[in-house]
């Protein structure tokens, strides 16, 4: 069995008779980099209050690295960096200084603002003041304040949220290394897929507070059904042909879509016997954005 970083048993929370989180299990493996996908509002952020200790569970249960956080909050949250939203940081301060505070709180050494500035990327920036830096160079620097001291897991709650394209992608190049380098687990919560494709090794979804899936990226990849695109002269009345000869076949933005990918030679004979003129006819996969939405059950608009 897999070392585990986080794990919640059947976890429940319900505000004012709503459920926001109904039964969620994680597994959540030392060394990974875990993706919490759902669409806004599915309760990611509920979750990641609960296993920060922000909020209590009204069912279930919650450890960190095997330890209950009723016993051993102390020792958790030495192990624990969280960055929720936008960082708080002083802007007339520069970035040593704005560590240099939670350094004292924390009884860390000196040196450790020098590491964290460093994993960052913030080494040769630590004597400039705040607000001179950039949104993603603020967001870096929320990090070094999370990774201050021994941590070894760090929860990130949509870490690239309002970032710019060049933001993003230093953002994601970090978490990538946090992991293989420094030996740091990461769980970070999205609403965008992309976020899985970049940087997740493990992923799990949440649909209206509920888990829909929970596995690792190949295991996810493994659910893009491969299906039969098809474009003819004539949709509908191909789409009522091939029905009627039992095929499972729907009309999707001006084409048909078959699930039957085995009968691709038939449903082409089928077509032309027919005199119906077939344009195109291959095996496609479903994208994983097209998974993502069918899992979460949410509707393209």
């Amino acid at each position: 069995m897999p070392e585990l970083a986080i794990s919640t048993t059947a976890i429940s929370k319900t505000f004012d008779g709503k459920p926001a989180v109904r039964g969620v299990s994680l597994r959540v493996e030392t060394g990974s980099v875990y993706a919490f996908l759902g669409p806004n509002g599915a309760g990611k952020s509920t979750t990641i209050r609960m296993l920060l200790g922000l909020l209590r569970p009204d069912q279930g249960d919650i450890t960190l690295f095997g330890l209950d956080p009723r016993q051993h909050r102390g020792e958790i949250l030495a192990r624990t960096g969280s960055l929720v939203e936008s960082p708080s940081l002083y802007a007339h301060l520069t970035a040593r200084e704005n560590l240099e505070i939670p350094r004292r709180i924390l009884d860390a050494s000196r040196s450790d603002i020098d590491r964290v500035l460093k994993i960052v990327g913030l080494e040769n920036a630590r004597e400039s003041l705040v607000k001179t830096f950039s949104l993603g160079m603020k967001q870096r620097l929320g990090l070094a304040l999370a990774l201050l001291g021994n941590r070894q897991l760090l929860i990130l709650d949509e870490p690239t949220n309002g970032l710019d394209p060049a933001g993003i992608l230093e953002m994601r190049s970090l978490i990538r290394q946090l992991p293989t380098e420094h030996g740091i687990t990461v769980f970070l919560s999205s609403h965008l897929l992309t976020e899985v494709e970049q940087v997740a090794t493990h992923v799990g979804m949440l649909s209206q507070g509920e888990m829909v899936f929970q596995g690792t990226v190949s295991e996810l990849e493994q659910m893009r059904r491969p299906f039969l695109r098809i474009v003819v002269s004539e949709p509908e009345s191909a789409c009522a042909l091939l029905t009627a000869k039992g095929w499972e076949v729907r009309a999707v933005d001006g084409h048909l879509v078959a699930s039957d990918v085995k009968a691709v030679a038939a449903i082409n004979r089928t077509l032309v016997q027919a005199g119906i003129d077939v344009h195109h006819l291959a095996t496609e996969s479903a994208s994983l954005e097209e998974v993502f939405l069918r899992m979460t059950r949410a509707e393209v608009r």
